[in-house]
């Protein structure tokens, strides 16, 4: 018989033991992840199924009031879940009817999840539907809460191998770095983390894109990092960081989560080498696969965006498509009034306090 519970802190290592061994485990499903996002207003209501005093499965809920004065309700968001076994019907049912018992008990409008399964495993879209989820179209950019698209690359071959595999260029980029001089450290304090920050806000400005206060990297710094479930990389060359990068780790997994690059020595080409040196790793920590996360699934080479394509592509990866997201609606009305009416609100809000 299946039972569903929400977990407190007592049981934080059984649950992450859960999360870490299970063939769906992804890091955006630990607890530590969990505090992380607190720091940024949402509330970690960690779901589990057990069946027999065994957890079967597990879900990370992510609660977070809607921001309406005196309306009591919130939305729920499963980062990369459930951790399931994506051919069970009966699991998945089972755990999905216990969220929404929690939904119901804490006023939960959906539930959204964006799950690690490959898109040609329909037959898990097709239980999705069954359990009563409905899928959003989110494009072929970054448009969703997570990439739809990835870059991942099975580091089970030896060294040699993996770099047989890469294109002709990447090779030679990471062996000018090495010949130039560039060396790889893995961070040793917030000291090198307030370096990795500089160096992304540097490419930011560069980008033009946004990024998170530092107080967030803190976050992940003392509750994933500290805690075995990722580190930071600096390249350095003549003494100085000119590069930075930030992966994290879960089992036999490994993702390349952020990426940056001062202005200055590019031509060193530190980014192929910081790379290289976390696959290497990954691969010493006892892991198979090494995602290199997001990249667009629009494969013109007029997207802007087909630069960050072609640089993970050259790794020798596989290209791969999840199956998106998909929304459990416990509240038609409020999900009506969440994805239509409320973007409106807080645009006319945020106009409001701009002339204030």
């Amino acid at each position: 018989m299946f039972t569903t519970r929400i977990i407190d802190k007592n049981e934080k290592d059984r649950y992450n033991r859960f999360v870490a061994t299970h063939p769906k485990g992804h890091f955006l499903q630990l607890w530590e992840w969990g505090q992380v996002k607190e720091g940024m207003g949402w509330e970690k209501l960690p779901l589990v199924l057990e069946e027999d005093g065994e957890i079967r499965a597990s879900l990370l809920i992510l609660k977070r009031p809607l921001p309406v004065p005196g309306l009591k309700k919130c939305i729920f968001y499963s980062p990369r879940g459930p951790v399931v076994d994506p051919e069970s019907e009966e699991l998945c049912r089972a755990l999905f009817a216990g969220a929404a018992r929690v939904a119901k008990d804490h006023g939960a409008i959906f539930l959204k999840i964006d799950p690690d399964i490959d898109h040609r495993r329909t037959e898990f879209g097709e239980i999705l539907n069954r359990c009563g989820f409905r899928k959003n179209e989110t494009g072929l950019d970054f448009e969703g809460v997570q990439p739809r698209f990835v870059f991942r690359l099975d580091i089970t071959p030896e060294e040699a191998a993996l770099l047989a595999n890469m294109h002709q260029k990447w090779r030679y980029n990471i062996r000018l770095a090495s010949r130039k001089g560039v060396v790889i450290r893995q961070a040793e304090g917030k000291e090198d983390l307030r370096t990795f920050y500089d160096i992304l806000l540097e490419t930011a400005r560069r980008d033009k894109f946004l990024i998170r206060g530092y107080e967030y990297f803190e976050w992940i710094w003392d509750y994933m990092v500290l805690n075995g479930y990722g580190q930071v990389f600096l390249a350095e060359y003549e003494g100085q960081a000119i590069a930075a990068a930030l992966a994290m780790i879960l089992g036999d997994k490994a993702w390349y989560l952020y990426g940056a690059s001062s202005n200055e020595h590019r031509n060193v080409m530190p980014n192929y080498l910081i790379q290289w040196e976390m696959i290497r790793w990954a691969k010493q920590q006892g892991c198979t696969l090494y995602d290199f996360r997001g990249v667009s699934g629009d494969l013109d080479e007029n997207n802007p965006l087909y630069g960050l394509y072609r640089f993970k592509k050259g790794f020798g990866g596989e290209f791969t498509e999840f199956i998106g997201e998909y929304d459990q609606v416990y509240s038609r009305f409020f999900y009506w009034l969440w994805s239509r009416v409320l973007p409106i609100y807080m645009k006319l809000r945020h106009r409001k306090g701009a002339g204030d």
